[in-house]
């Protein structure tokens, strides 16, 4: 089977209302790195790519047919404390307090565009 470099043989699909929002939060709040952007010609994301670390999240503007759909994403980080605070100072709210887990520190975000967060490191 063959795979695209930097893809994965399953990946999340984000269709969202502000695609353009998630894009830089995911940047500034996780280092996300942007590898692929191209816009309709109305200006909304048509198709987005972001690297954090080894995995690939893929993201587009929900419109008719493709209904705006949030998300669920779990992410190990180096400093859940400080990556969770990032979050909420870029416009985060809180669907978890950081605490201590069976496995590892970890809380939970709503982000701006409505997606849960989960953000856990591990000591």
């Amino acid at each position: 089977m063959k795979i695209p470099a930097g893809h994965h043989t399953v990946m999340p699909y984000l269709m969202l209302d502000n695609a353009a929002g998630f894009l830089t939060f995911a940047q500034q709040v996780f280092q996300a790195k942007l590898s692929h952007h191209s816009l309709h010609d109305d200006g909304m994301v048509r198709h987005a790519e972001l690297q954090i670390g080894d995995s690939t999240l893929m993201i587009s503007s929900g419109r008719d047919p493709w209904k705006p759909q949030p998300g669920q994403l779990f992410i190990y980080v180096e400093d859940a404390d400080a990556s969770y605070q990032a979050a909420l100072d870029h416009g985060a709210t809180v669907v978890m307090e950081v605490a201590d887990q069976s496995y590892g520190r970890s809380g939970g975000v709503k982000d701006p565009c409505g997606n849960t967060w989960w953000i856990t490191s591990v000591k």
